[in-house]
C-alpha cells in the first residue's frame, strides 16, 4: 500500500511541474546500484532540505536507474522553462549545496553535474 502511494506521489509531482503546479523538480534516482551507493540518504537529505526551507513549489521525487551505474548516486533537477541538469557522485552534503546554488540561487552547481539539457521534460 505505501509503495502505491508514493508511486501515486510521485506522478502527482510530475503532473504538478508539467501543468505548472510547481516550479521545479528533483528526481533521485533509486534503482539498485544507485540504492546500494546512497541515494536513499540523498533523497532523505534533499526531502529534509525543502521541508526545512519549507518550499512548496518543489517536488522531491524519485526514479529507477539512470543509466550510469558508476556514477551513482545521482539526481536531476529541472526547473520549469530550464534544461534539465543531472548531477552524479552525490552525498547528502552535495545535494544540500545542490538546493542551495540550483534551486534557490538559479546557478549550475557544475562541478557535480554530469549533463544539462540531454532529457526533455513533457
Amino acid at each position: 500500500m505505501a509503495g502505491l502511494a508514493r508511486i501515486r506521489d510521485a506522478e502527482a509531482a510530475r503532473s504538478a511541474l508539467r501543468e505548472g503546479g510547481t516550479r521545479a523538480r528533483i528526481t533521485v534516482h533509486l534503482g539498485t546500484c544507485g540504492t546500494a551507493a546512497g541515494a536513499q540518504a540523498v533523497l532523505d537529505a534533499a526531502v529534509e532540505e525543502a521541508r526545512r526551507r519549507a518550499f512548496a513549489d518543489v517536488a522531491i521525487v524519485s526514479s529507477g536507474c539512470a543509466g550510469l551505474c558508476g556514477r551513482e548516486p545521482m539526481a536531476t533537477v529541472e526547473i520549469a522553462g530550464q534544461p534539465p541538469v543531472k548531477y552524479m557522485d552525490l552525498t547528502p552534503a552535495k545535494i544540500r549545496e545542490i538546493i542551495e546554488r540550483h534551486i534557490v540561487g538559479g546557478t549550475i552547481a557544475a562541478e557535480y553535474a554530469l549533463a544539462a539539457g540531454l532529457e526533455t521534460m513533457f
